[in-house]
């Protein structure tokens, strides 16, 4: 709820009182902020006491519960906004426009997009690096620990950059119930694919449903699952749904290019919302950007339910 609050009072700020000139700098600002948020996921990653241990005892099922349903929910959305959400789902330009484009504004948003892909690349390597090494520093320290306050920073930049986008919202009153088709695309295709990790990994299918029903929201789904199933499904749960957020870093370019925008959405789940809305802003457009917002809020509404909701059939 903390980070909605910012980020509307980012939203105000951007859309009433923010200069325009000073756009290119809430960019690097927020560019900053998501690197030093992945190199904190990194350092929290690797700095876990069980690490090593855990990539060799459930570090193959978790990969499994990460790509599964993503994949499945990128499929699903990808569908379903193609069928439903065809006037916003932004095609792939053909290759003599992408040419064109390259040489104008494209040109300028393909940098862009390098940029975020290689600070997420760095920053994760650097975040993980220093958590095997296991040696404090006391500044580092710090930064990692209050991930939580990088966090709200980035949501005040993301909603200044929202703000700045004039008629978003009221466009958005067209779509009505439609705004629903991504979070229940991602919902579908995130329990299908975990239904299909299952018996790969052993687990019962309401615990493999279960297991992928936590959309990105590691934190949240690992504590509830090590509660429900124990610490090594909590275990894999964690991991698979941090990978996510993670995956969803590199995965959203490539959908932007080749699928259509809202499906962009897909690998983010319920971190649409926060950590992975910069990459949505860096490669879609402004419609997508509050849909990502929405479909973050449903999704983040809906893990508990579903975890418990399976753990009825477990």
């Amino acid at each position: 709820m903390e980070i909605l609050v910012v980020m509307v009072a980012g939203v105000l700020v951007g859309a009433t009182v923010f200069p325009a000139r000073l756009k290119g700098l809430n960019e690097k600002l927020t560019l900053a902020a998501t690197g030093l948020l992945i190199f904190s996921m990194g350092v929290l990653l690797a700095g876990r006491d069980s690490f090593l241990e855990e990539l060799g005892t459930v570090g193959w099922a978790s990969v499994l519960f990460c790509l599964v349903p993503v994949a499945f929910s990128t499929i699903a959305v990808y569908a379903l906004t193609s069928l439903f959400m065809s006037d916003i789902a932004r095609r792939p330009a053909g290759p003599r426009v992408a040419a064109a484009q390259d040489g104008a504004e494209g040109g300028a948003g393909a940098r862009g997009e390098a940029a975020m892909i290689g600070v997420a690349v760095g920053a994760l390597a650097l975040g993980a690096a220093y958590g095997l090494a296991g040696a404090p520093i006391a500044p580092i320290d710090f930064v990692a620990g209050h991930s939580e306050a990088v966090l709200y920073a980035l949501m005040f930049f993301v909603g200044i950059s929202v703000g700045g986008s004039r008629g978003l919202l009221g466009k958005l009153r067209q779509y009505h119930v439609r705004v629903l088709i991504v979070p229940a695309g991602i919902v579908i295709g995130s329990v299908l694919g975990g239904l299909a990790c299952a018996p790969l990994a052993g687990m019962s299918l309401p615990t493999g449903a279960a297991v992928a029903s936590g959309l990105g929201w590691y934190s949240l789904a690992g504590v509830m699952m090590t509660d429900i199933a124990g610490a090594q499904v909590g275990s894999i749960t964690f991991l698979a749904n941090l990978l996510r957020e993670l995956v969803s870093f590199f995965s959203i370019p490539w959908i932007a290019k080749h699928l259509n925008y809202p499906t962009c959405i897909a690998p983010a789940g319920a971190t649409s919302e926060d950590t992975t809305l910069p990459m949505l802003i860096r490669c879609t457009n402004g419609e997508t950007v509050v849909l990502s917002v929405l479909n973050g809020v449903i999704c983040s509404a809906l893990v508990p339910v579903l975890i418990e909701a399976f753990h009825q059939f477990m």
